[in-house]
């Protein structure tokens, strides 16, 4: 028997427009989107006027399983993306061991089809060594090839001139990519290692992954992919210089170079690195005013097409170890939504743009089936959110298994109060109903 859920009186915010209807869910997908909808057997629940958006696709997360559980995993990552209103996933290969095998990337579908209460898809990861394994990687069910062209966990650091040409013009998927050149982040470390004689401050970690790391790496990465004719995205872009290198004249559909911003790029600075210390280290380091407010405005310019968050927790006590012994990463999922509504509150961006960002171009950009907009027929990932309800973001309150948060302190306005995976009311007001398991992602691609 056919399950039906109607949502009454939400202002849907969907495709550039903003609308007072109803929505009604048969089973998994959109049966009706209309005026004053009725049916006999829903369940039905109130918007009360809140805004309902598209579920968010993140297209960049580390959800650490397996191999790194104590800081994380599939199920604790998810149940918070759920809580933040992101729906699907995409995860990434530095797992331990790294994803570089098919037979270690069916291992992490099947943990996540057991697991995860959001969508999931993993990306496939390239090494030095295994371009032949890469190839035989299927574009129907996965997201993409990740390429760590920067340091990364085992053998990930792709730096091969030879191996970079094969994969770039072999490639028939997109390709995703971390761009800092390591060449010049060993030089840097090296000169600051002798210049504060071992101890480093975290100030210091935007100048050692510099704009100079970064720019060489991403430039060069544009150009090989401009060369080879090759669909790639430069990920967790951090400086404004590199901006310069998309362009914003043709439709996101059409584009061959795209690129991505995370949410603590556009909203800390290196002042923070004072108050914050290691809990803002990533990498790309988070680096100038400048540079956040470059980035947000050429994501608002459409140079940057979509927002991620880059969520990568460690363990409190991993994070507090001095700089050089602190690992690079935080957790997002659950914030990154509250925190662009507040941009969106605070009026630099609207409602519907953060839902074309967050929502719409990372399934235009990955070419996912049936999701990333609320359109009748389409998978039925919603989220109901309040923008007049006031909370603060504490220790109690965080929910992946790191137990913090970088926004610790930050009081939003927004909170979401609903979230659906493919029909399934998987959160409530607080309440997770893990009965239902999130899908594995499916693309149109030829």
């Amino acid at each position: 028997m056919a399950k039906y859920t109607l949502i009454k009186n939400a202002k849907i915010v969907n495709e550039g427009t903003m609308l007072a209807h109803d929505v009604l869910i048969k089973d998994q997908r959109i049966e009706k989107i209309g005026y004053d909808l009725s049916h006999s057997t829903a369940e039905i629940v109130d918007a009360n006027g809140k805004f309902l958006l598209p579920g968010l696709i993140d297209d960049q997360v580390h959800f650490r399983e397996p191999g790194l559980t104590h800081k994380a995993d599939i199920f604790t990552e998810s149940r918070a993306a759920v809580a933040g209103g992101i729906t699907s996933f995409m995860e990434m290969p530095n797992t331990v061991p790294n994803t570089l095998t098919q037979e270690l990337l069916q291992d992490k579908y099947d943990i996540a089809a057991q697991s995860s209460l959001a969508n999931y898809s993993f990306f496939m990861g390239a090494s030095n060594d295994n371009i032949d394994e890469v190839m035989k990687t299927n574009r129907q069910n996965v997201c993409g090839i990740k390429v760590f062209m920067g340091s990364s966990t085992g053998n990930m650091l792709v730096d091969d001139e030879k191996t970079l040409t094969e994969l770039f013009s072999r490639a028939e998927m997109i390709i995703a990519a971390h761009c800092e050149d390591e060449g010049t982040i060993r030089r840097n470390t090296t000169l600051f290692k002798e210049r504060y004689e071992g101890k480093i401050p975290f100030t210091a970690h935007p100048l050692i992954r510099s704009e100079e790391a970064c720019y060489l790496s991403s430039s060069k990465a544009v150009a090989l992919a401009k060369a080879n004719n090759t669909k790639f995205h430069v990920l967790h872009i951090s400086t404004g210089k590199e901006t310069e290198l998309f362009d914003n004249a043709i439709p996101l559909k059409d584009k061959l170079v795209t690129s991505e911003a995370c949410i603590h790029h556009m909203w800390f600075s290196d002042e923070d690195y004072l108050t914050k210390g290691g809990l803002i280290k990533w990498n790309p380091a988070v680096k100038t005013a400048f540079d956040r407010d470059t980035i947000f405005q050429a994501m608002l310019d459409d140079k940057i097409d979509v927002i991620a968050t880059d969520h990568a927790p460690h363990t409190a006590q991993e994070k507090n170890n001095d700089y050089l012994n602190c690992p690079s990463g935080g957790p997002l999922v659950q914030h990154a939504l509250p925190a662009m509504l507040e941009h969106y509150l605070n009026g630099k961006i609207s409602i519907e743009r953060v839902v074309e960002k967050m929502c719409h171009n990372p399934a235009i950009l990955f070419e996912v089936k049936d999701r990333g907009y609320i359109r009748e027929g389409y998978y039925a990932d919603l989220v109901l959110v309040d923008t007049a309800d006031l909370w603060r973001v504490e220790k109690n309150n965080v929910l992946s298994k790191c137990g913090w948060s970088p926004f610790e302190g930050q009081s939003f306005r927004s909170k979401i109060t609903h979230t659906f995976v493919s029909g399934h009311m998987a959160y409530a007001n607080g309440t997770f109903n893990e009965g239902a398991n999130g899908d594995r992602l499916t693309f149109n691609r030829k």
